[in-house]
């Protein structure tokens, strides 16, 4: 038994890309560290916000995966973004990317403007919350 429901209410604006409300019964946790474009020698690779987004979330599935989840048992994904207004206009592809890697199980999500994140030159960063069975 899938221990995540997905909820969106039709007095709410559709939810493209997110779900408004993601419940949880039983299951275990798992915390995922902020995730950015990364390489596998600590290198930010990329220089667009879409190629960088896509290492990034590669890199929280790759964490994910090691500890025995897939993208459906995503809860919650939190974006931090260094420049929003970029993150809107690139939203059909990031959807693409998004569907690309983690299919269309979308958790409850935000996106969040920063004025910088850890690694200089990354331009965004994906933490999240999976549960697993």
């Amino acid at each position: 038994m899938n221990p995540i429901t997905r909820i969106n209410p039709t007095e709410l604006a559709p939810a493209t890309g997110f779900s408004h409300a993601v419940a949880v019964t039983g299951g275990r946790l798992v915390f995922l560290a902020g995730q950015t474009a990364l390489d596998g020698d600590g290198k930010v690779v990329g220089s667009t916000l879409p190629e960088q987004f896509e290492t990034a979330l590669s890199n929280l599935l790759t964490a994910l995966r090691a500890a025995g989840g897939s993208p459906a048992a995503l809860a919650r994904v939190t974006v931090y973004a260094t420049d929003v207004a970029d993150y809107r206009s690139h939203a059909p592809e990031l959807g693409r990317i998004w569907r690309r890697l983690a299919g269309r199980e979308y958790p409850a999500m935000a996106v969040i403007g920063a004025a910088r994140l850890w690694d200089e030159q990354a331009l965004v960063e994906l933490d999240g919350i999976a549960v697993l069975d």
